[in-house]
């Protein structure tokens, strides 16, 4: 494949993982790479030491897939580096907006993950609905607190890793419930290379791990595993809803200068009953009315669904030449 067309599409998917709601899988699969990268990953395994040892690095580098695994992920970090503080900056300023866009995004995203069934049925159905089931359970569960100590470091990076690859759920949301997301971004902000070591550590053996019974679900169960994935989506969406009303926060770093005060519990509310919380203290004791800004975030969902259809027909003609 096109080396730079993979490394945009690792920007997509670098850009999609920053947002707590969005799952870089999500962009993998639209984009015709999603099973080329499980398979990939599978090959770093004994195997490839084996080759290394024997045959020399140019045949090992090949029988892993190298020059796939190269501009893609060079793509994700270049995105996660170059867009984290200006996701950040749209998430505390514009959060409406951002959501709408990539509410369109995902919305549209499940029609096209959907169709990669071969033939749907009773199984396929059902794995359907437990995979929406699963991720809205997720959706409504209340954040943690923080907490920075380097081993949760390392078992934040091994679960948010796994929800990376999987499209619908979000990585960066399995951060904010546990209580590292900031902590990971401002890691990256700030360049603290310990915790970026630590968390890319954790996240190298959840993905080898996961990844392995990724590979079997396709190979044994494709029809269920693609059904499963779109459920997923479909139930992600109660978390990237643009309208929130936000009932409890946490205020980390209380009257320093980087005071930051992050929602940890959060209900949905049609754009009509969009509120800003009323604070005393870290308590929220009341709601303000506040601009839905309708308008704008229809057209940035709209927007979200027309590029995800973009990318799914653009994908799709890479693999057919690729054919």
């Amino acid at each position: 494949m096109n080396k730079a067309l993979l490394f945009l599409k690792g920007l997509a998917m670098g850009a999609a993982d920053v947002v707590p709601g969005v799952s870089g899988g999500t962009i993998a699969f639209i984009t015709g790479i999603y099973e080329e990268l499980i398979e990939s990953i599978n090959r770093i395994n004994l195997e490839a030491l084996r080759i290394l040892r024997k045959e020399g690095f140019a045949k090992a580098w090949d029988y892993i897939n190298g020059w796939f695994f190269v501009p893609l992920f060079l793509g994700i970090g270049v995105s996660i580096v170059s867009l984290a503080k200006g996701i950040s900056w749209l998430l505390e300023n514009q959060p409406v907006l951002l959501w709408s866009f990539f509410f369109g995004l995902v919305f549209a995203s499940i029609f096209f993950v959907g169709k990669q069934v071969k033939k749907w049925g009773l199984s396929p159905g059902l794995a359907f609905v437990l995979g929406a089931v699963i991720a809205y359970m997720i959706t409504i569960l209340p954040a943690s607190g923080s907490n920075d100590a380097l081993w949760y470091i390392f078992l934040s990076g091994s679960i948010a890793i796994c929800a990376m690859i999987l499209p619908g759920i979000s990585g960066s949301f399995i951060l904010v419930l546990l209580g590292t997301y900031s902590i990971v971004l401002n890691a990256i902000h700030e360049r603290e290379f310990t915790i970026i070591a630590v968390f890319g550590a954790g996240a190298v053996v959840g993905l080898l791990s996961f990844a392995r019974l990724l590979k079997l679900m396709f190979a044994k169960y494709h029809d269920m595993t693609i059904a499963l994935l779109s459920g997923f989506l479909l139930g992600s969406l109660n978390k990237i809803w643009p309208w929130k009303q936000v009932e409890e926060v946490l205020i980390k770093h209380a009257g320093e200068a980087n005071e930051e005060i992050v929602p940890i519990l959060e209900k949905t509310v049609m754009p009509s009953d969009f509120s800003r919380p009323i604070l005393e203290g870290s308590e929220v004791i009341g709601q303000t009315a506040a601009d839905p800004q309708f308008w704008p975030a229809v057209g940035l969902a709209v927007a979200g669904a027309v590029l995800i259809f973009l990318l799914e027909k653009f994908g799709s003609g890479q693999s057919k030449k690729a054919a």
